[in-house]
């Protein structure tokens, strides 16, 4: 169980959550003894599979406008419960015509990807800077690729083909993947991670997704109807939106830092019979604290030339998002740094 950042995550399995007045209580069998945690405090809970949570519990959360997320080992989304929908209903319907309207659609599609490959070559430079010899020059090559794809995302005309310049840079990026952690992983896998960079890689996304949508929910949009990702049945299109210039800062320095450090040890995760990779309850315990430290750090933010701390940028770019949907600015604004 770790409490951070007003989220409180629970990990160990055969843990139950119950409502005791204003306070949660945790019990285990294997932890005696009353364990209190004020509502207060609390903004978010995220289970794991495997944690109880009582109805009175959930009933309380509900009515506070508190969320609850359950996921799996790896940190995979299983489930949400949430009370009565936040926002303004005008805000909603701005949006589906917002998503009827192509030619907005299309402008925020290209914004949104245009976050993420500008953040994805800043990563890829700054490894470069670190690296020496072939390594170097690979990464750099591996960025001015993603110079030409944000080229190319200008000039796109249609939806089909900002997801086809997305493809390709994540393709690549993803076949980059040694260069930025060599020996340890060559490529993306999923739905089994295979090694431990995949697997941080997709604890992280799990963690990142949580953020974002329940960031969109305290905005008011319905994070169901996306731009990029457009309208996929029981898929969050809008949070996988808003994701995107997320992932390359967010998460994946954070995984690659922690590996080319060596700080993930052999403990922090294991391989089942079938290949699978997941992370050992120990290796959850400390990759929430590492998501929580990295949560803290001050980003720049060059739209809005100021920092923000990493834990509220989600609700920062929800808030953008929804004043051009709104019609307040002329132009949605992704997440880039310098």
């Amino acid at each position: 169980m770790t409490e951070l950042l007003r989220t409180l995550y629970v990990t160990t399995p055969g843990t139950s959550l119950h409502l005791d007045g204003d306070t949660v209580r945790v019990a285990h069998p294997d932890r005696p003894g009353r364990h209190l945690i004020p509502l207060l405090r609390i903004d978010h809970v995220v289970a794991w599979n495997g944690v109880d949570v009582s109805g009175d519990l959930l009933h309380r959360c509900a009515a506070d406008g508190r969320s609850v997320t359950w996921v799996t080992r790896n940190g995979r989304f299983l489930a949400r419960a949430t009370g009565p929908q936040a926002g303004n209903p005008l805000l909603r319907l701005a949006q589906y015509r917002c998503y009827e309207d192509q030619t907005r659609r299309l402008a925020i599609a290209r914004a949104v990807v245009a976050g993420k490959l500008h953040n994805y070559r800043q990563l890829l430079l700054r490894s470069a800077r670190d690296a020496v010899g072939d390594r170097r020059e690979e990464l750099r090559t591996l960025a001015e690729r993603h110079a030409g794809a944000l080229a190319d995302l200008a000039a796109a005309t249609g939806l089909n083909e900002i997801l086809g310049i997305e493809g390709r840079a994540a393709r690549d990026y993803f076949q980059g993947l040694d260069l930025l952690a060599p020996g340890v992983a060559t490529g993306r896998t999923r739905r089994p991670p295979l090694d431990p960079v995949n697997c941080l890689l997709s604890f992280g996304y799990g963690m990142l997704r949580v953020a974002v949508h329940g960031a969109l929910e305290q905005v008011g949009l319905d994070p169901y109807l996306g731009y990029l990702h457009g309208v996929r049945s029981g898929k969050p299109a809008l949070a996988l939106d808003l994701m995107e210039e997320f992932r390359p800062l967010l998460v994946d320095r954070l995984v690659l830092t922690l590996i080319n450090r060596k700080q993930i040890l052999g403990r922090h995760t294991e391989t089942l019979p079938g290949g699978a990779v997941q992370l050992t309850d120990g290796g959850r315990r400390f990759m929430l604290e590492q998501w929580s430290a990295a949560r803290e750090r001050e980003w720049t933010h060059a739209g809005l030339g100021r920092t923000v701390p990493a834990a509220l940028l989600p609700l920062t770019q929800a808030r953008l998002l929804a004043r051009h949907i709104r019609g307040s600015v002329d132009g949605y604004l992704p997440w880039t740094v310098t």
